[in-house]
Parts: C-alpha cells; structure tokens; sequence
C-alpha cells in the first residue's frame, strides 16, 4: 500500500506521519529544498527566532488539547512547550495606543460599553421582527454583517485589523461561518450581533489556562521531530509535481523536469498543497474539483523582524494596526515581552508584519527598504524614535494566507465529495489556518485515503 503525500508543509507532513504509524509505504514529495513550509525558525542576533508560525493554539473549540499539542506531545517535545509571558495586545487608534476591549470575538463585541473610545457603534437592535440574523446554514462576509449592526468604525477599528492580522486579508471579503464558525451558529438562532457574540463566549469551555503556545528553541523545531519519525518514509525534496493521473485502480504520479520526468505509481494520493498547484494536479482526477479549488485567492506577506539595542517597550505582546490609520505595518509583535524565553541581554526583539490582500504595492520594496520603513514606522506608532537595529530579517510569504470567501465550506464539501475515495486534500486551503488546524487537516486526509483503500 503506497501513498504519494504531496506538499511537505505541515500538513503533509502531519498526513505522513499519520500513514507511517499506520504502516502504511508513503512517498513525500516537496518542490522546495527545505520541509516545514511556513514553520521556518532561523538564527537572528545570537539565538533563535520563528520567520513564520510562531505559536500556536493549545485547545480545540471543545476545549481539548489541539492537534497541534497531541503533535508535540507525540513527537517528544512536551517539555519544551512554554505560555507568554504577557498576553495583553494593544490597538493603535489616533495616534495612541489602546488596550484591546475585553469581550470580543475577533474584534466583535459583546458589550458595546467595553468599546471605551476605541469605537462608536451603533445600536444594535433586534433583527428585521426578531428572527435569527442568519437562516439555517447561511454564510455571510464578516466586515458586511458588522457594518450591518455595528457600524463602520467598529468593522474598520476592531474586526478588520483582527482579521487582518491572522489573514492579512479584509473583513468585507471574509467568511464569517470559516474564519469564525462559532460565531456563524449563533449568529443563527439570536437576533443581535452582540447577543450572538455573548451566546459564543458563553459557549466556550472553561478557561482553564493559556490559549497558545510555542516550543523553546522554535517551532521550527516540530516539523524537525516529526521528519525525524519518518524514517520509513521516502522523502524526495526539489521535484514539483507535475500530473496526477489514473493508473489502473491506483494513481500514476510524474515529478520532476520536463526534460527527466519520473514516475511514482501510488494507490491512494494526499495533495497537501496551496490551491493553485492542487487544482492543477486536480485536473486528472477530476476537473470540476479543481476548478472548485482553483477559486481560492490569497494574500502575500513579508515579516520584518528587527533586533534592536536594549529598548524600552509598552508591557504587551504587541499591537494591531486598523487600515484606516494609513500605516504599511499592520502588526508587530513584542517577541521578547510575550516570550521570556527569547529575552536576551542588551537586545530587544520586535517583529513587525506588512501586506494586506488587495494592497500589496509595499512588499516590491526589497529587503532594505521594507526593513527601513518597519523601523520607522514602528518608531511612530510606540511615539518615539527607535535606534537603529543591530540584526534585521526579512521573510516574505508570497501567495501564503487564503482568503475564505462566504460560501468557501461549502465549496470545499463539494469538492472533497466529488473526489475518488483514494485522493484527498489537506491544508490551509481548505480547513483554516493555523498549526492545529492544519496538523487535524493532515490526519483526517489521511485517515480518508486509508479507509478508501480498505473500502
């Protein structure tokens, strides 16, 4: 039993450490020279630090240990696992930093008295004779519902930088049921936004510590440990994939050149890539599929993070920039006040993130240039000149965080349905982003293929 894993982010490699433990022959196959995708840890001013994912959630929405934590406890690296220090985020709103107000869902409130200045809301009465603000399995984009009850600043000041900030995407283009579903099944029994976001709140399990995590040393260092338990796996680094076509009851899969084509003769396939290159490979299995992926856009980011003398910083974890404020950078996080285990004498780590979907003309500055307008913007936002840096980084991400349109679950489901038992799609593209959600993306492609195949 021989299956093609395609895609060596986390996602594949979570699906390949699934087959390997079932016994099952697995075949991974990344286009780049490095596994891990967007988990990559790097050396900056004497230690290390994430130029990707740099956390990760430690409870599921039942309030269970989440894929990601079952990953690393799997893996050996329990012991390794830490908690910020200081969880607390700022917003920056006319020239001033404000705290976050309590209470939210991503920016949306749950009491409008919390809002403090941040925001003028407007009031949100009962919806159209008090029925449910959506129908039975309705979608609808984030930033047009809010606006809808809230108000304008409200969609601009709190949830578009919230969502911007994980999606680097807009609120009036994004899913309301796939960037916050918890909300979405409120949403369809109560008849005010605001009752809808306490309904969700009051949903979630008992607080019963921190909400994220990250790993000593990186969490780059958990797609080493899991590439470390695939011993019995062939992996083949730098070949793109070229088709994926039938072969019998199996799949013949070409990768390489062109010119030197090779052929993997697979029973069952994992695409565990971004939308573009699946719904190519998609073609030969089924058209409609691809097509139905090949509609997922994306945004492209660049992550500056500068190593700064000694500085004094506000006692966050970082802040979050709404659009209207007309700042490149749209968030910087404090990497060594929300982790202490990155504090390091006389340095002071700051990472800033620029690019937003639709707005991407600032990441064709190079190198240089991005670094030098994060410095000074994050200069202007913290309201004093900052010294120069001694290490700077920058790590660009193009094409890296998708943007979920309303409707995009449902696209998904029919993609998926349409599929042969012994095909399957895993990754970011479909089930959200995020480690967790891309490691449980992983296991189930994996556990779809291998009951097709005992079907």
């Amino acid at each position: 039993m021989r299956i093609v894993v395609v895609g060596g982010g986390i996602s594949g490699l979570a699906a390949a450490y699934r087959l390997v433990e079932r016994g099952a022959e697995v075949v991974l196959v990344e286009q780049s020279s490095r596994l891990g995708g967007k988990i990559h840890t790097a050396e900056i001013a004497g230690g290390p630090v994430d130029l990707g994912a740099e956390a990760f959630a430690l409870r599921d929405p039942q309030g269970h240990p989440s894929a990601a934590v079952e990953l690393v406890n799997a893996v050996g690296l329990a012991d390794s696992l830490v908690y910020p220090a200081i969880g607390r985020a700022a917003l920056a709103v006319d020239g001033r930093l404000r705290p976050l107000p309590a209470g939210t869902l991503m920016g949306v409130p749950g009491d409008l008295e919390t809002l403090d200045g941040v925001a003028t809301a407007a009031a949100d009465r009962d919806h159209d004779g008090g029925r449910p603000l959506l129908g039975p399995d309705e979608d609808a984009a984030v930033g047009a519902l809010v606006r809808r009850r809230l108000g304008d600043e409200v969609a601009d000041r709190l949830v578009d930088p919230m969502l911007g900030g994980v999606y680097a995407g807009r609120a009036d283009d994004l899913s309301l049921a796939t960037t916050m579903p918890a909300l979405a099944v409120t949403c369809r029994r109560e008849h005010t936004l605001t009752g809808a976001v306490r309904a969700a709140l009051a949903a979630r399990p008992a607080n019963s510590g921190p909400i994220f995590g990250t790993i000593v040393g990186g969490v780059g260092r958990l797609a080493s440990a899991v590439v470390e338990r695939l011993d019995a796996a062939e992996i083949r680094l730098g070949l793109p994939v070229r088709s994926v076509t039938p072969a019998g009851a199996g799949w013949r899969v070409t990768v390489g050149s062109t010119r030197e084509p090779d052929t993997i003769s697979a029973d069952a396939v994992i695409l565990a890539t971004p939308a573009a290159p699946a719904a190519r490979l998609l073609a030969g299995v089924e058209p409609g599929a691809g097509d139905l992926v090949g509609e997922l856009d994306y945004a492209s980011v660049a992550l500056v993070t500068l190593a700064l003398p000694e500085t004094d910083l506000p006692e966050l974890s970082g802040l979050l920039v709404p659009a209207t404020e007309g700042f490149a950078v749209k968030a910087a996080t404090f990497f060594d006040r929300k982790w202490a285990h990155l504090r390091r004498p006389g340095v002071t780590l700051v990472r800033t993130s620029l690019g937003r979907y639709g707005d991407e003309r600032v990441l064709q500055r190079d190198d240089a240039g991005l670094a030098s307008l994060a410095h000074a913007e994050l200069g202007r936002l913290l309201g004093r000149p900052l010294p120069e840096p001694v290490d700077a980084r920058v790590q660009r991400w193009g094409g890296a965080l998708p943007q979920y349109a309303p409707g995009h679950l449902d696209r998904v489901l029919i993609a998926r349905s349409s599929l042969p038992a012994t095909v399957a799609l895993a990754g970011a593209a479909y089930d959200g982003v995020g480690i967790p959600a891309c490691v449980r993306s992983g296991w189930t492609a994996a556990d779809r293929v291998l009951e097709g195949l005992n079907a």
